[in-house]
């Protein structure tokens, strides 16, 4: 019987050689503002209730949690082709082929993107906050998945997982120019400072796109972050005191047929 409770996304469903999901914030052993799935050690969380929170996610899903790939992320651009598993520094995408390699994005309203190319077996996790998405980060991992694997975008399949929505995310002026101006509406709070909602999702959504990746092919999550607080955590929603979710992806040998 599982006891964590986390979101499969249905764009990959059928696909018995992948292992993809995003984690919900029910299931785990933290407590407080981290209740109680909270799988991020750069929070105020003890760290041995992280380490049974990811324990407890990774016997759900039939991965071995020694095999996951992860990073300190810092709002970059920057990709790592992943080899080996463990906790790197810097970087908030990744790309692999290699087989029990489970690629791990955290997030609390940014917004995690997961790419798969069926044809030659290759994945790829993403980490798009503002800063990310308007330094295409999306656009990149494609870019270098191409380069990597020989991918082919119109092939691949997407999933742009929860991250906080349009209605919840207000920006000031300098944010919202970074983007082109149909991803932003003035915001009805606006007062003497001019706020804007962004459409992250949508951003990342037309950076696939016009990356060759064909909308048929891209799903994008129903909830919000902020809104769904039963089921998320949410960076803005609880003024920075909260726990961090997983969006992972990674093709599992044991079950890797043509």
């Amino acid at each position: 019987m599982k006891q964590t409770e986390y979101i499969l996304p249905a764009i990959f469903a059928g696909h018995s050689e992948l292992v993809a999901l995003q984690s919900t914030r029910k299931g785990g052993v933290s407590q407080g503002a981290y209740a109680s799935l909270n799988l991020g050690n750069n929070t105020g969380d003890l760290p041995e209730r992280v380490r049974e929170n990811i324990s407890r996610l990774s016997a759900d899903a039939g991965i071995d949690p020694y095999r996951l790939v992860s990073s300190v992320q810092v709002h970059g651009s920057r990709i790592l082709k992943a080899e080996s598993p463990g906790h790197y520094n810097g970087y908030d995408a990744f790309i692999t082929a290699t087989p029990d390699l489970y690629l791990s994005v955290m997030t609390a309203d940014c917004y995690p993107v997961l790419i798969y190319d069926p044809r030659r077996r290759a994945v790829g996790a993403v980490h798009a906050g503002w800063k990310g998405s308007a330094a295409h980060i999306v656009t990149k991992s494609i870019e270098a998945m191409q380069r990597e694997f020989n991918t082919l975008p119109e092939e691949c399949l997407a999933y742009i997982g929860t991250g906080i929505s349009a209605a919840a995310y207000e920006v000031d002026e300098l944010v919202a120019k970074a983007f082109q101006p149909e991803f932003s509406r003035l915001s009805p709070n606006s007062g003497g400072e001019r706020k804007f909602l962004l459409d992250l999702a949508m951003v990342n959504f037309q950076q696939l796109t016009e990356a060759g990746v064909p909308a048929a092919q891209i799903e994008r999550s129903e909830w919000c972050s902020s809104r769904n607080s039963d089921l998320f955590f949410s960076y803005r929603r609880d003024n920075g005191d909260t726990g961090r979710m997983v969006t992972l992806i990674g093709l599992h040998s044991g079950r890797n047929e043509a």
